[in-house]
């Protein structure tokens, strides 16, 4: 990085460091970006480090960075006693998902000042830091390699139109990538393209996605006679809509109205990304509007409703467990889609809108007929009906969505050994 930029990049830091101190701590996530960050430095420094164990420090910036990093946090646990684990995330969404992990340490990361960088090495002293999929950041990482601490990467993935490949943003990372020592990408091409955005061919393996173990050994251990999935369970032909935005629902909801009036027994499930209020109200007053039957996730009313709205988060991917059929949002949404591969390891066909470019997965099972793409209400009509009504299509639909997942399986054991180089 040149010194103009540095110091740019480092006033920016400042900056937000300064913002933590008066941002008021409120529901808006914008705020809760710097006031997550007030008295971390602190927080930092009072961790019991143990004097001469190994420690490995694993960042992932929010929740789907974190469920590749897991698999590889739950080996190094079984296998590495003896290490200190630490993890950091970025956005203070990933709190709720981090407290579930079984590290020693865990926080948001500071800023990516150098006196912030720099307290944090002091405080938690790690042998290796890992970053999981792609988010390197550049100061963190040139003083984590000046005091001698190993980088790596795993479930390392950039895609092809990624801004951080030109401009100012090649400009502020390559440095950063180019002092990582290890870097596990997903495919060949993920690992052509990081080379070309700075990390030493060399250093760089395919050892594949960690979310394909993560789901494959979720939908494992499912429960079907959970207090969660027992009621639900039963004959009804079920479509499970996970993460949806609006801009999903609108052709989601139509389509499904359509089908419902000519097959009453079916059931669909939705779970909006964000189940706020404002989000789940206007999916209510819709059911009242189209008079279905709907109610709310553990309603007593739930098991024989039409329509069961998700208001809590967690329990997508156990749900997904009880489709036929899966909806899969983002796809219709300037976000992008969501993650494809929780449906597909219980062997559900997938269906998702327009823009899903930047999922590798959904081409995946898109190129063995495992799901579909569809632009707009009438197409999703179609997709769904033929699915929810053909059984043997469905079927063989779902073990192929299956037999991707299961294919993608050994990402973890791979990562871990990576990381276990870097820890020796």
């Amino acid at each position: 990085m040149n010194l103009p930029l540095r110091v740019g990049y480092e006033g920016i830091a400042l900056l937000a460091r300064g913002l933590a101190s008066i941002a008021p701590t409120t529901g808006n996530k914008l705020l809760e970006t710097f006031a997550s960050r007030r008295g971390v430095r602190a927080r930092f420094a009072s961790f019991a480090r143990a004097p001469g164990r190994p420690l490995l420090w694993m960042h992932a910036p929010s929740v789907g960075e974190g469920l590749q990093a897991r698999p590889v946090l739950e080996l190094a646990r079984e296998r590495a006693r003896e290490w200190q684990v630490a993890y950091t995330y970025f956005s203070p969404s990933a709190e709720r998902f981090a407290a579930g992990l079984n590290v020693d340490f865990r926080d948001v990361l500071p800023f990516d000042g150098t006196g912030d960088a720099r307290a944090a090495l002091r405080a938690l002293d790690p042998t290796a830091l890992v970053f999981s999929k792609l988010d390197v950041w550049p100061t963190l990482a040139r003083e984590a390699s000046n005091h001698g601490v190993a980088l790596g990467l795993v479930s390392a993935t950039l895609a092809p139109g990624s801004t951080r490949r030109r401009g100012i943003a090649a400009a502020l990372l390559r440095d950063a990538y180019a002092r990582l020592d290890r870097v596990g990408a997903i495919s060949a091409e993920d690992a052509e393209r990081l080379v070309a955005l700075g990390v030493p061919a060399t250093r760089v393996t395919v050892t594949g996605d960690t979310r394909f173990d993560q789901v494959w050994a979720r939908a494992a251990r499912v429960d079907l006679t959970s207090a969660l999935l027992a009621p639900l369970r039963g004959d009804r032909p079920t479509l499970v809509a996970g993460s949806t935005w609006p801009a999903d629902e609108r052709p989601l909801l139509e389509a499904w109205s359509s089908l419902h009036e000519q097959h009453p027994e079916m059931r669909l499930i939705i779970a909006p990304h964000e189940p706020t209020p404002a989000h789940l109200e206007p999916v209510e007053q819709w059911a009242t509007s189209a008079k279905v039957r709907s109610a709310r996730l553990g309603a007593a009313e739930a098991a024989e409703a039409d329509v069961v709205i998700v208001d809590r988060v967690g329990v997508l991917g156990d749900l997904y467990a009880i489709a036929d059929v899966a909806f899969v949002g983002g796809g219709f949404h300037a976000a992008g889609l969501h993650s494809v591969l929780e449906p597909a390891a219980f062997g559900a066909p997938v269906v998702f809108g327009p823009r899903f470019g930047n999922s590798r997965e959904a081409g995946l099972l898109l190129a063995v007929g495992a799901a579909a793409s569809v632009s707009d209400a009438p197409s999703l009509e179609v997709v769904l009906g033929h699915w929810l009504e053909e059984s043997a299509a469905r079927r063989a639909a779902g073990e192929a969505a299956r037999e991707v997942v299961r294919a993608g399986l050994g990402a973890a054991e791979r990562s871990y050994e990576l990381v276990a180089s870097l820890m020796r």
